[in-house]
C-alpha cells in the first residue's frame, strides 16, 4: 500500500536535518520511497522554500507537477482568497479522488507555517511503527494518508507515469 506522509518539524531546518535519517531508514528497507519533497519556511518569509527530492536514490515517481499542485493548494490558496474558490475546489476535489482530501490538506496547512519545515514522502511498504520511533527523536510530528491501489494508479496517470 502506498502512503503519503508529512513529517512536520518545529524548526525551519528540521526537515533538512532529518534527510539523513530518512535515507538511513530506506537503506534499512523500513521504507521504500517513491517520491519526496522538502519544505522549509524560515521566519519572516512570505512563502516556504520547496525542493523536489525524487526517490532519494534517483528520479521520483511523480515529479514536480504533483508537488507543485499539492504545495499550491497548501500554501498559495490562503493567499489567493475566495476569488479563485471554484477552481481551487475543483482541484481539491480531484486530489480527493486519489486519497488526498481537503481535511489532509488543511492539516498540513495548519502545521507548516513560518518557522517550521516538513518532509513530504510518498512511500510503499513502510514499517510505520519502526519508522515513527526514530523520527520522534527529531521532534517531528506525523500526518499520513493511505492510497488504495486504484487511487495510486489514478495519481500516476494524472502526473504522467505509467501504472505499475
Amino acid at each position: 500500500m502506498t502512503s503519503l506522509t508529512v513529517w512536520t518539524f518545529p524548526t525551519a531546518d528540521g526537515a533538512g536535518d532529518a534527510l539523513g535519517l530518512l535515507k538511513q531508514l530506506q537503506r534499512q528497507q523500513l521504507i521504500s520511497i517513491s517520491d519526496a519533497a522538502c519544505v522549509s519556511w524560515p521566519e519572516g518569509r512570505k512563502k516556504p522554500k520547496t525542493d523536489d527530492l525524487g526517490s532519494l536514490t534517483g528520479a521520483g515517481a511523480l515529479g514536480g507537477g504533483f508537488w507543485g499542485l499539492l504545495f499550491g493548494l497548501v500554501f498559495l490558496v490562503p493567499l489567493l482568497g475566495m476569488a479563485v474558490g471554484a477552481a481551487i475546489g475543483a482541484l481539491t476535489g480531484s486530489l480527493a479522488h486519489v486519497g488526498i482530501d481537503e481535511r489532509f490538506i488543511d492539516s498540513v496547512r495548519t502545521r507548516v507555517t513560518p518557522g517550521t519545515s516538513a518532509l513530504f514522502v510518498l512511500a510503499e511498504d513502510t514499517v510505520l511503527d519502526r519508522v515513527v520511533e526514530p523520527f520522534k527523536e527529531t521532534g517531528a510530528s506525523l500526518l499520513t494518508t493511505n492510497l488504495s491501489a486504484e487511487q495510486e494508479e489514478r495519481l500516476r496517470d494524472a502526473f504522467g507515469e505509467a501504472p505499475r
